[in-house]
């Protein structure tokens, strides 16, 4: 690391080079206070990528109020940075530390700004954020989601702004980053969160810490905590931990379901993997089942968790865990370069749930593409252009994505046959693991495969109007 100060912040560096020649370095800057999302241009921020997140929590169920302690280690992207922020919502702000040099800052609505001219960064740092206060629920389409308090803890669930609510953090899929989250909460309450369970503290004072660890980097919307009254078991498959947190409060009829469908995760992992064509791309799997009423699921990494709402069905029960665990490959391991992709995550999980119900001897693909294609011209369905769907919550998550996305897929896969098809989904999950993707790669990718331009096809399915 090179720490350059603060009276050079806005100077040219020159530095000796080669045979007597001079480098030139670029002079510090301030970071974006966005990452150059269309759809959201608040969301996340410029000038550095976060390698890890290190969150000490504390949550009071009875009065919902939340300290905690970020640690965010982060790399420049390019010119050392004189100035950056983070993106945090409501929330009070006791201390800010870069690389243990306390500093002030600013709000500006959404963003914690490290006033520039108090220090430099320049390769590696670390931000320190000592905060406080009752996390702000969101407000969306579905109902309520970020931190939602319940009758017995807290969730923390929602797409695509839920992060900023409870850490201060680059707030967009696009910069993923390792997690290590420690939580203490009353001692007769279980905290749940993503990745491997690496301690369950003894009671101290009537409180337990319990530590939660994800090496493989996530968005930052898809970390998630549950705090409640669950029942919590763990079992080994293939070398994957199903690590799975089920509500006690949750009806008998409910938690049959629920467990019965969580006891095919494997069978679900396999099939995925197969229908992908690559490995599970993470260590731990498993859910979490609440008995809140969201009404809707999330792909949180590795543990997706999942409403009350979807388990009063054998049925619908099995389809939303399929959903959920397409999501760690499409969604999660690839994740979203830019919000206005989506289809890339719901259209791939909806055309796993038409895979499933084929394989268990339902409706076959090509019979649930049929009631798609039968849609009239003039209905709304058709009217969605699902590649840039728009950023309104029901917009980003209509059924046109959902749906329209699948069936984008299965017409795909009648156009180019089932060996390219099969082909293409397997370079997709496997050269682009771990990336953050876009409809022009796929596209491409979909072309470069088949042998044949694909433009019109795509033009077709994912503009506005019934493709011809």
């Amino acid at each position: 690391m090179l720490r350059l100060p603060a009276l050079l912040a806005g100077t040219l560096l020159l530095v000796a080079g080669c045979a007597g020649q001079a480098a030139v370095r670029e002079f510090p800057v301030v970071g974006a206070p966005g990452i150059g999302d269309d759809y959201f241009p608040g969301d996340g921020n410029g000038g550095y990528d976060v390698q890890r997140y290190d969150l000490d929590i504390g949550y009071d169920p009875a009065t919902d109020e939340l300290t905690g302690t970020a640690l965010v280690t982060a790399d420049i992207t390019g010119a050392p940075l004189r100035g950056f922020s983070l993106d945090l919502v409501g929330l009070d702000v006791a201390s800010v530390r870069v690389d243990g040099t306390e500093v002030t800052t600013t709000r500006d609505g959404d963003e914690l700004l490290v006033d520039p001219g108090q220090v430099v960064v320049d390769g590696r740092f670390t931000v320190q954020v000592e905060y406080s206060g009752v996390p702000e629920p969101v407000r969306d389409g579905p109902g309520v989601s970020g931190v939602v308090p319940t009758d017995d803890g807290v969730l923390v669930v929602g797409q695509p702004d839920v992060a900023a609510t409870w850490f201060p953090v680059n707030d967009h899929p696009r910069d993923a980053a390792a997690v290590q989250l420690s939580v203490t909460v009353p001692e007769d309450l279980v905290a749940v969160s993503n990745g491997t369970l690496v301690a369950e503290g003894e009671p101290v004072d009537g409180e337990r810490t319990w530590v939660w660890r994800s090496d493989e980097p996530m968005a930052p919307y898809l970390i998630t905590l549950a705090v409640g009254d669950y029942d919590l078991t763990e079992r080994e498959v293939d070398g994957i931990t199903y690590r799975d947190a089920v509500a006690t409060g949750l009806t008998d009829r409910r938690a049959d379901n629920a467990r019965a469908a969580l006891d095919r995760q494997p069978e679900v992992v396999d099939f995925l993997a197969g229908m992908f064509g690559s490995p599970y791309p993470f260590t731990e799997c498993g859910g979490i089942v609440t008995d809140s009423s969201l009404g809707f699921a999330l792909e949180t990494q590795t543990r997706p968790i999942y409403a009350r709402d979807f388990f009063g069905t054998a049925s619908a029960a099995e389809l939303v865990v399929v959903h959920e665990l397409a999501h760690q490959w499409t969604g999660d391991d690839l994740r979203l370069d830019r919000w206005s992709d989506i289809w890339l995550n719901e259209g791939f999980a909806t055309y796993a749930e038409w895979a499933w119900t084929e394989a268990e001897g339902g409706e076959t693909v090509a019979d649930q593409l049929a009631a798609v294609t039968d849609l009239s011209a003039d209905d709304e369905f058709w009217q969605q252009a699902i590649g840039d769907p728009g950023p309104a919550t029901d917009e980003l998550f209509s059924t046109a994505v959902y749906v329209r996305g699948a069936a984008t897929l299965a017409a795909l896969r009648e156009g180019i046959g089932d060996d390219a098809f099969d082909e293409l989904l397997s370079r997709w999950t496997t050269d682009r693991a771990g990336q953050a993707v876009t409809t022009a790669e796929f596209t491409e990718l979909a072309a470069e495969v088949a042998g044949t331009d694909l433009s019109g096809f795509f033009a077709d399915w994912l503009g506005a109007g019934k493709p011809t």
